[in-house]
């Protein structure tokens, strides 16, 4: 009689981190993190030395002393006492500000430039071909400097404001000057401020904004699930008005918040808010600039849609520019958000560009003047190499979140 006995089992040999599929792939990244690790402490060793053989060391402390230069275009409060830290964040908000303008700005051109590409309009389509053939085909650095030298050679002065001889007027109900100096428009102060930063105030109405922003999502995904039950959806306008409204002007009411209107005094406006013709023209070239390439992003993702559709909304009665809002740009938003990414990241960090027309961004404060004056060129392009990284992961971010909500669900 024979008897059946499982093989023995063999032990783990070193042999098989290199001839075994299950472990030669973990071995090769185990060497290449270790290779890589390597590298990395050589090259901050190696730093380390070069700094010492001339004298420097590798710290931070810069950011907190005085900076001693003043920055003309701010969002928060600032002086030449302030530290080159506070001087980093006024440049830091002076980027985000730009490039918050910028990509609004340049979304809302892209998409009517890019859908009035493909109009049947022989004029509007070469228009607009015209507009994205030129701007995106001319540095824009050039864009930027060009912009610029019209606001400040071909608008008015203040002079031509005054007096009844005056050459000049102000726009919107007498409450907007543009001059060569810049725009100046009217803006919300609080007289009876919560917190005493500016900043803080402003931050809480936007908190206000939001909290209100998502009640009113819930309350619609409320009325569907209730319409989905019942064949009645409930009427909601009043309630999300109410909700909206209520709130802000019961905090801007307690703030006393009212409009400060710029006037004429002496030989300049006062009052209000001063955009810079640095700022209007880093805005508007970026603008327009990074639209003429979303404009193509967004005809090529309408192309990308078969006619079938478009065909199945005339035959539904649908006309043609119902037919683009709800049927065809709601499909093409898949395959243009993922483009639309690298437009946003380029415009942002093109923004650096504010330098050449004196826009103080934080290139030219934490990467410009700070390095000059303190002499930590290292530790300076760091934070600036960390704040521009961050940025992109921020904005890469909520945009792949809002790139799969607009995806292809399966069922």
């Amino acid at each position: 009689m024979s008897t059946m006995t499982d093989p023995s089992k063999q032990g783990f040999r070193l042999s098989q981190l290199i001839y075994d599929t299950r472990y030669r792939s973990m071995t090769i990244q185990v060497v290449a993190m270790i290779v890589l690790m390597l590298f990395f402490s050589w090259l901050v060793r190696n730093t380390v030395q070069n700094l010492e053989a001339l004298g420097k060391d590798f710290n931070f402390g810069f950011l907190t002393q005085p900076a001693g230069y003043d920055i003309n275009q701010r969002l928060v409060e600032y002086s030449s006492q302030s530290t080159h830290g506070r001087a980093a964040i006024v440049g830091i908000l002076n980027t985000i500000l730009v490039a918050v303008l910028g990509c609004t700005l340049a979304t809302v051109l892209g998409v009517i430039a890019g859908v009035l590409r493909l109009s049947k309009n022989w004029i509007v389509s070469k228009l607009m071909t015209v507009y994205v053939e030129g701007f995106r085909n001319v540095p824009l650095l050039l864009w930027i400097l060009l912009i610029f030298a019209l606001m400040t050679e071909s608008m008015p002065q203040p002079r031509d404001f005054r007096g009844d001889s005056a050459t000049a007027s102000m726009s919107v109900f007498d409450s907007v000057a543009v001059t060569n100096r810049g725009v100046y428009i009217p803006s919300i102060e609080f007289a009876n401020p919560i917190f005493t930063e500016t900043w803080m105030n402003w931050l809480l109405l936007l908190a206000i904004v939001v909290g209100a922003v998502v009640a009113i999502r819930r309350l619609g995904a409320w009325a569907t699930a209730k319409q989905e039950a019942t064949g009645i959806r409930p009427t909601t306008w009043y309630i999300n008005l109410a909700v909206f409204i209520v709130p802000l002007a019961i905090i801007m009411t307690v703030m006393g918040a009212h409009f400060d209107i710029p006037a004429l005094t002496g030989f300049n406006f006062s009052g209000g808010t001063h955009l810079r013709n640095s700022l209007i023209a880093l805005w508007l070239a970026l603008s327009l600039y990074t639209g003429a390439f979303i404009a193509e992003i967004v005809r090529g993702g309408i192309l990308a849609i078969s006619k079938g559709q478009t065909e199945a909304a005339f035959a539904l009665g649908l006309r043609p520019n119902t037919t683009m809002n709800l049927v065809i740009l709601p499909q093409a938003m898949r395959v243009i958000i993922p483009p639309l990414i690298s437009q946003y990241l380029n415009l942002t960090k093109n923004s650096s560009l504010a330098i050449a027309v004196g826009y103080m961004d934080v290139r030219s404060t934490l990467g410009g003047i700070t390095i000059n004056q303190t002499g930590r060129e290292l530790e300076g392009m760091l934070l600036l190499g960390l704040f521009y990284l961050i940025a992109s992961l921020v904005i890469s971010g909520a945009m792949n979140i809002y790139n799969n909500s607009v995806k292809l669900k399966e069922r």
